[in-house]
């Protein structure tokens, strides 16, 4: 196949989630046979942090307003096989126009925020990358979320066609590292900050912090705000690039990962994060959330927390304990959450949508 995607940033890791997710996949689909052509619109804020310039197994096109790149994604349409919009996608709703009109590229939304979406739809709030009809004209309509966010898609927005596609990681880029002193850590936190996550990561790590002055923490990301609950026991280092992830969770006993708020309401929205620590061999301490024994099993193959003794109990466990977990996660991951295996789903859930959509026809 041929693929043309709209997406937000495939560039620049910094500050969101899909970046390392498209990475993946391009890769994957790459070495499947298929040709992905990726549009990305050139903001500041990404350009500043670009962090890739060449996508392997994907063709970037960077472009300053829309305007200036109707024409080149008009003839990359016209031969592709499927083409996709996704949610926060700056010109998401001019691109799926362009789709619509095409008439003979399959048009693909996939969005990787469902609970925001569908949050936002509740609230009244606008949507800027989606059409003004909705998800009605779409094809196929893939969730990074799914339990009951995918009826949510059809009943509330429209999508005809929908299924899940999960969070992976590349086991090329996410491997097992040598730890470093400066990410040492009794227990470690990789992500952006995010207000709706807060309450959470004060309970599963800050307060946990507090309680152990004696032990290390660290916190790596970006956006973090000066009035943050910092303890003197709280290192933190400032966003680190996928290559310096290995070596981060490879430096602590235990990580952490923390759900954002409508994420974990809803359920079966496992972060990025999660499978990248588990792809890196790490011993992993997750908030809990709907479905997510469907991915690892609690126990066997992650720990969970809900509240800040169930962190101290965790950070008192022997490394003998921590190391079995942490292989039996990896192992997980490998057999059924790699880039490669969502890169065949995809495939799948195209195919099979068009021929659904001939059969109707």
């Amino acid at each position: 196949m041929k693929i043309v995607v709209f997406g937000l940033t495939v560039s620049s890791s910094w500050g969101n989630g899909h970046a390392t997710l498209w990475r993946g996949l391009c890769r994957a689909l790459g070495a499947l046979g298929h040709r992905v052509v990726f549009f990305e619109k050139d903001v500041p804020y990404y350009a500043q942090t670009r962090d890739l310039l060449a996508v392997p197994g994907a063709e970037l096109v960077l472009y300053p307003e829309w305007g200036a790149v109707r024409d080149r994604a008009t003839a990359e349409i016209a031969d592709a096989d499927a083409g996709m919009t996704t949610s926060y996608c700056p010109d998401g709703a001019a691109a799926a126009e362009l789709l619509f009109e095409s008439g003979r590229t399959f048009p693909v939304f996939y969005d990787l925020d469902t609970p925001v979406t569908l949050a936002r739809l509740a609230e009244g709030g606008s949507l800027p990358y989606l059409p003004a009809r909705g998800l009605r004209d779409f094809g196929l309509v893939l969730s990074y979320t799914g339990g009951p966010a995918l009826a949510a898609l059809r009943d509330r927005l429209g999508a005809r066609q929908v299924a899940p596609l999960y969070g992976h990681a590349d086991p090329e880029v996410y491997r097992p590292g040598l730890p470093v002193d400066r990410y040492r850590a009794d227990l470690s936190y990789l992500g952006t900050y995010a207000a709706d996550r807060q309450r959470r990561l004060e309970e599963l790590f800050v307060a946990p912090a507090a309680r152990r002055p004696r032990q290390r923490f660290l916190i790596g990301g970006a956006q973090y705000p000066t009035d943050f609950p910092w303890t003197p026991n709280i290192c933190f280092v400032r966003h680190l690039p996928p290559d310096e992830h290995a070596p981060f969770y490879a430096s602590s006993r235990l990580t952490l990962n923390v759900t954002r708020r409508d994420m974990a309401a809803m359920g079966w929205c496992p972060s990025g994060r999660l499978f990248e620590a588990a792809a890196c061999g790490a011993a992993i301490l997750s908030d809990q959330w709907p479905g997510l024994e469907q991915f690892f099993m609690p126990g066997r193959e992650i720990l969970t927390a809900a509240t800040t003794g169930d962190v101290l109990a965790a950070l008192d466990r022997d490394d003998a304990e921590l190391s079995r977990i942490a292989a039996a996660g990896r192992e997980r991951l490998l057999a059924e959450h790699t880039s490669h295996h969502r890169a065949a789903e995809l495939v799948t859930l195209i195919a099979a949508a068009m021929s659904h959509q001939r059969a109707e026809a």
